[in-house]
């Protein structure tokens, strides 16, 4: 079975297989899968594809590479199901006084970058763009929105060596 010269039968047996190896879920796994063959289809590579599964391989891991990245900016919540009453979790106030204060820390470093540096940083960490849509969305090349983070990433850099000390 086909599609695109790839053969669907390999791609949901030994890729799909090898995507649940990496993402320990094979829900996850398919997401990828699905993810890439999406990918794929748009893909309007300049030289004609040669090698179908081992191209619709590298958008895999290419997606799976995004996935990790994009699910690396959340943390997730200690498990108390072995409470042994019904009471939801609540933070307590240590935490979320430190929370505050860290958030205030950041927006303190974010304000004193210049308001481009802080836009790029903005869009490419806190709303996932990548520095191709970035520079579509700003109206500058990408080697500026490079810099741009390169600078906002140094001067955070910087703050937190300050605050440590």
């Amino acid at each position: 079975m086909n599609w695109q010269d790839i053969d669907l039968r390999w791609a949901y047996s030994d890729l799909l297989l090898s995507l649940s190896r990496q993402t320990r879920c094979v829900q996850r796994a398919y997401d990828v899968l699905h993810d890439a063959l999406v990918r794929f289809a748009l893909a309007r590579p300049a030289q004609p594809v040669t090698q179908p599964n081992a191209y619709l391989r590298q958008v895999a891991q290419s997606v799976l590479i995004d996935h990790f990245r994009r699910n690396a900016r959340f943390q997730p919540l200690p498990d108390y199901h072995e409470q042994n009453d019904d009471t939801l979790f609540a933070p307590s106030a240590e935490h979320l006084l430190d929370i505050q204060q860290r958030l205030t820390a950041l927006q303190r470093i974010l304000d004193c970058l210049p308001a481009r540096c802080r836009e790029v940083f903005w869009l490419a960490r806190i709303e996932g763009c990548s520095q191709k849509e970035i520079a579509e969305q700003l109206d500058i090349s990408v080697n500026m929105v490079e810099r741009h983070m390169a600078r906002a990433l140094v001067d955070m850099r910087n703050a937190r060596e300050l605050l440590r000390r």
